[in-house]
């Protein structure tokens, strides 16, 4: 099935300049490199985006419920420009994963949508079996058998999707080789919740990763070497994570969903239609943006339109996300 993805020139949050969408199945690697940052490097990491869809989503106004009318009139134009946002004012998101490469290991960070996966509520993703993820880990120069580990920072349906595919009828690990790591908190939630009703994603794409044994269940304190540690970002699931990399200082952060639109940075105060603890998760939002504020920190985020990464910066009373150079 080939996805619509978004093909523009980028320079910052607030001046992207309109957007040409292309079909997936057209839209060759050497394409997106030209037009977008793929690969970027930070302190001694490498990292490569792997993008799966960047498309729209829902509409703005049904996904942020303290979101007034005159609150959308006065950033409409910038969320148009921006890429953040269509005509009819649908979000456009990015679903992606990042691959980072320390000096000793291959990380990836969050596993998208995923291939073969019932998803009725979610066309876009319901039984898909294209092959862009897999093109995207092609050509960013790697293999599934050099993954060394798996890292999500929440289990939501688009953080999880390639942790599994279908071999012979049943789930098996994509990432053979792979520890998967999942956060004890987040786990035991949603073990808790699928024990109760089935949670699909769950069911499809982490119990068979524990069941081959293959999964890490960590505690805060986790880390990988002297590269990656753990920064607990509660309120959009319960055991939600950020992953801090770099050694000896936070070079990038990949933030997962604590902010999902440009949208955000402004108004750390908006929640998400799906944040599990609204409060919680607009206090989590701010402190995150007042923490790398002002700093090198590269801000790497799960659903921000291309480019997708930058810097955080002071805007006000909120915060801007500005791409870097």
């Amino acid at each position: 099935m080939g996805q619509t993805q978004l093909n523009r020139k980028t320079s910052d949050f607030g001046t992207f300049g309109r957007y040409t969408e292309i079909p997936g199945d057209q839209m060759t690697p050497e394409q997106r490199e030209s037009d977008m940052s793929l690969k970027f490097t930070a302190g001694d990491l490498t990292v490569h985006r792997l993008i799966e869809q960047e498309t729209t989503f829902l509409p703005v106004h049904d996904m942020f419920a303290g979101l007034t009318p005159d609150l959308l009139a006065e950033n409409r134009q910038w969320l148009r420009d921006s890429g953040a946002m269509d005509a009819t004012d649908t979000l456009i998101l990015c679903f992606q994963s990042y691959v980072v490469r320390t000096p000793h290991y291959t990380i990836l960070i969050d596993s998208c949508i995923g291939n073969d996966k019932p998803r009725p509520q979610r066309p876009k993703w319901n039984q898909k079996t294209d092959d862009t993820y897999m093109r995207a880990l092609k050509a960013a120069g790697f293999a599934v058998e050099d993954i060394d580990f798996v890292m999500c920072t929440h289990l939501h349906v688009d953080h999880v999707g390639w942790n599994t595919r279908l071999e012979g009828g049943r789930w098996v690990p994509t990432f053979p080789k792979a520890r998967y790591v999942f956060g004890k908190a987040e786990y035991d939630y949603w073990a808790e919740q699928h024990a109760k009703a089935e949670v699909p994603p769950f069911g499809d794409s982490v119990l068979p990763v524990v069941e081959a044994r293959r999964a890490d269940i960590v505690r805060d304190d986790f880390a990988i070497g002297d590269h990656l540690r753990i920064l607990p970002t509660p309120g959009h699931t319960p055991g939600h994570l950020a992953f801090a990399a770099g050694r000896g200082k936070d070079d990038a952060v990949f933030c997962g969903d604590i902010m999902h639109s440009p949208l955000q940075t402004r108004y750390p105060e908006l929640s998400f239609k799906f944040d599990v603890d609204p409060a919680l998760a607009a206090k989590t939002r701010r402190d995150f943006m007042e923490r790398y504020c002002d700093t090198d920190t590269l801000c790497c985020t799960a659903h921000f339109p291309s480019p997708s990464t930058g810097r955080i910066r002071r805007r006000g009373n909120g915060f801007s996300c500005e791409a870097a150079s």
